[in-house]
């Protein structure tokens, strides 16, 4: 039998009991409280008729009940499906009736679209408000903590489906331990002193395992910002001496959007490290934010799929601004031809990874799991090369690349120049159909506030700096990129303007 996920709450809260764990705002609970928490609705669990390996829905926001909830699924012997708050009702209805979840707790604000999603797929909903805390301890505590079978899930995480419909990675609970406590070990070094900003969902991969374990584990403080604002976060970094920032591209460009003066007026001292994952992380936006605060950004990589953190930039090592470092320890990761064949040093090829990190496969869906893990080996569809230091520079996701009149085009090597322009807030580079070429470069362009340059000088610029079947033909402005939850730009719903 291995380990609980769940282990990580209850030692800790043995060890730093009265040390807080999650803030919002006003609202600090401490280890000892979580952790009683977990057992009361562990304890509603078991009064439900909740059996082993029951499936249960968690759709919060970054609010303190979030914790609670999800080590209480685990401890129970159960698999959490964690959820997008901003599902709607027919989403939620395929969430639920894909992982067979028998309960779905939803966060009240949700409710219009949750509960009757939830319902109409067979499942309870269970409304996660103010009131919670007093329906949760009414039950008697279930303390025990389940003992899993070593590849026993833990949780089912759906991938975000940019072909078709969501698939659901079943991570272990081995897989999300050795994640979390490599990542802690060798990664983010944190301890009981620190303070994390929890900006990113706890319901998507980086959030859950390098914020919400990794602060758990270290018995460390997750200060919680339930909907990023620039101006918001550096108000927490203030008020509560947050030592580790974990965010994803956009939310690093927001922060150094903010006018300098504006900035001053916080205290930032306290930042000592910075995370970056989720999407490629633009060099240009790595120097400026590196100028303006002063604190070191580690850039590293990961997928649902492997729990998420495969690579990193290394705190002990030297850092390459847009490489999104080496394989974390015991993982291993390669780069291979279409026919699975290794490639050498500086050539381009789809990124491969075995290691403890490497979830079982795709919840009921074999011929999937089979397409995905070939010969032990995880294929990502990241486009990559290694150099000969053995760091891995992303070009671009294979699916994402455009083929220009027989030529590869791969949108981050173009969206990379128009960053350097010092108009650009936001940039993203996409495929165009077109009856000449097959498909055109199209670029879609946020510009910084009070930014003015039009869509030819952009056009223009971007020729002088790639070569000539790269530049985009087509540039079109707009107010600001679509994001998912995480704040990931999503190339899929934009489009181009008609000509």
């Amino acid at each position: 039998m291995g380990r609980n996920l769940a282990s990580v709450l209850v030692d800790t809260a043995e060890k730093h009991g009265d040390r807080i764990a999650v803030k919002l705002d006003d609202v600090a609970l401490n280890y000892a409280v979580i952790a009683e928490g977990s057992a009361r609705i562990a304890g509603m669990l078991a009064a439900k008729g909740f059996e082993p390996g029951d499936r249960v829905g968690l759709m919060l926001p970054n609010v303190p009940f979030f914790p609670p909830i999800y080590y209480a699924i685990l401890r129970a012997g159960g698999i959490v499906v964690p959820m997008n708050v901003l599902l709607k009702e027919r989403e939620v209805k395929y969430y639920v009736e894909d992982s067979g979840a028998k309960l779905l707790f939803g966060w009240h604000d949700f409710a219009t679209e949750a509960k009757p999603g939830a319902e109409a797929a067979g499942a309870e909903f269970i409304s996660v408000g103010l009131d919670f805390a007093q329906q949760a301890f009414a039950h008697d505590p279930a303390y025990g903590v389940s003992e899993p079978a070593d590849d026993e899930t833990a949780v089912l995480l759906y991938t975000s489906g940019t072909t078709g419909q969501p698939k659901g990675a079943e991570l272990s609970h081995a897989n999300l331990l050795a994640n979390v406590e490599t990542t802690l070990q060798t990664l983010i070094q944190v301890d009981e002193n620190d303070v994390i900003l929890g900006a990113l969902p706890l319901f998507h991969s980086f959030g859950q395992t390098c914020a919400l374990n990794v602060a758990t584990a270290a018995g460390a403080t997750l200060t919680l910002l339930p909907r990023f604002d620039p101006v918001k976060a550096l108000e927490i970094i203030e008020r509560d001496k947050v030592t580790v920032f974990e965010g994803v591209p956009t939310m690093y460009n927001a922060l150094i959007s903010v006018p300098e003066a504006k900035r001053a007026e916080y205290d930032l001292s306290s930042l000592r490290l910075c995370v970056s994952g989720g999407s490629a992380l633009p060099g240009e936006v790595l120097k400026e934010f590196d100028a303006a605060f002063g604190a070191k950004v580690l850039e590293g990589y990961g997928l649902s799929e492997t729990s998420p953190v495969a690579s990193f930039n290394h705190p002990d090592r030297a850092r390459k601004v847009g490489s999104i470092g080496t394989p974390i320890r015991g993982v291993e990761m390669k780069v291979v031809d279409d026919s699975g064949n290794d490639l050498p040093t500086g050539e381009m090829g789809e990124i491969v990874i075995r290691g403890h990190n490497v979830m079982k496969g795709y919840w009921r869906k074999p011929e999937a799991t089979e397409a995905a893990i070939r010969g032990g080996w995880f294929h990502t569809g990241d486009l990559a090369k290694i150099d000969e230091d053995g760091y891995f520079f992303i070009l671009d996701r294979k699916k994402d690349m455009i083929i220009r009149g027989g030529y590869n085009v791969y949108p981050r090597e173009v969206e990379e120049v128009l960053y350097e322009h010092p108009a650009v807030a936001e940039a993203a580079v996409v495929g165009v159909p077109d009856k000449e070429w097959g498909e055109e470069v199209g670029a879609a362009v946020a510009l910084k506030e009070g930014a003015q340059v039009d869509a030819d000088e952009l056009r223009e610029y971007v020729k002088e700096r790639v070569a000539a079947y790269k530049y985009p033909r087509r540039v079109w402005l707009v107010p600001a990129l679509p994001k998912g939850p995480t704040g990931k730009i999503l190339k899929r719903a934009i489009e181009a303007p008609a000509e």
